[in-house]
């Protein structure tokens, strides 16, 4: 990897954009890493949650624009078949584990769909948000219509896509785009307590309990009680469910381990 930087550290991986010259712009050697990478981290027991972050100044500007331009001669089915490549590398929220973005200065465009994307959202005092497409005279392309509105509301979301007005971190955390607004200094331990007192969970629960929130938005009641029916199923058997109970009677962290 040379444009993105992954590590791990106590149950926790750390996935950096690593181009802060471009202001972490992604090009399409960067598409093809997070493309290799993603699957990669879902598949690692030793990752409990995964946090998401930009070197330098910014999270992620988008598509690099000189790597935007040389797309203006591809071929209708090529550019089919690397929007479907986009669209799956930004499916996190179809990974098993809870995934936290740690945003400072531009999240634009792409940059911007990675953020909503993920299940939380740490943003610094100086992080700028914008679904910046019409401005390109392009559409969102990543799922970003769909996780905005999901997320904000219809009209919230009409208003930033069609504008590609930016948004400060304060505003996006008044229309509950943001779950949490800190000091700049402050944003990787923000982050991090967060990212640990999740890796501390069961995560066959944490996983099960995603799905099963994110199927509620977009399932019906009674299917999405069934879905919870065979989660607990599941979960009441595994070891740590016995282990959270033995721990808590103990009175110390559990040794969990996703069985």
């Amino acid at each position: 990897m040379e444009n993105l930087i992954f590590t791990k550290e106590n149950k926790i991986g750390i996935l950096t954009f690593n181009r802060p010259e471009s202001k972490n712009s992604l090009d399409a050697k960067t598409y093809d890493e997070l493309f290799e990478l993603i699957p990669q981290i879902d598949k690692d027991e030793d990752v409990r949650v995964l946090i998401i972050t930009g070197a330098g100044d910014s999270f992620c500007a988008g598509i690099n624009l000189s790597f935007a331009a040389s797309l203006k001669d591809a071929s209708p089915a090529w550019m089919r078949w690397f929007i479907k490549k986009v669209q799956v590398t930004f499916s996190f929220e179809k990974m098993r584990q809870p995934v936290i973005s740690a945003v400072r200065g531009h999240a634009v465009g792409n940059g911007c769909d990675i953020a909503v994307a993920s299940d939380f959202i740490i943003a610094s005092e100086t992080a700028k948000f914008a679904m910046a497409y019409t401005t390109l005279g392009l559409v969102p392309d990543a799922g970003g219509t769909y996780r905005l509105t999901k997320l904000i509301g219809p009209s919230k979301a009409k208003e930033l896509i069609l504008t590609g007005e930016r948004i400060d971190a304060k505003r996006a955390y008044e229309i509950g785009m943001v779950t949490k607004v800190v000091p700049d200094d402050k944003l990787m331990d923000e982050a991090m307590v967060l990212a640990t007192k999740l890796a501390k969970r069961a995560p066959l629960a944490l996983s099960m309990s995603k799905a099963a929130i994110d199927n509620a938005l977009s399932g019906n009641f009674c299917i999405n009680q069934d879905l919870e029916l065979y989660m607990q199923g599941v979960c009441i058997p595994s070891h740590d469910a016995t282990e959270a109970v033995i721990s808590f009677l103990e009175k110390r962290d559990g040794n969990f381990i996703g069985k």
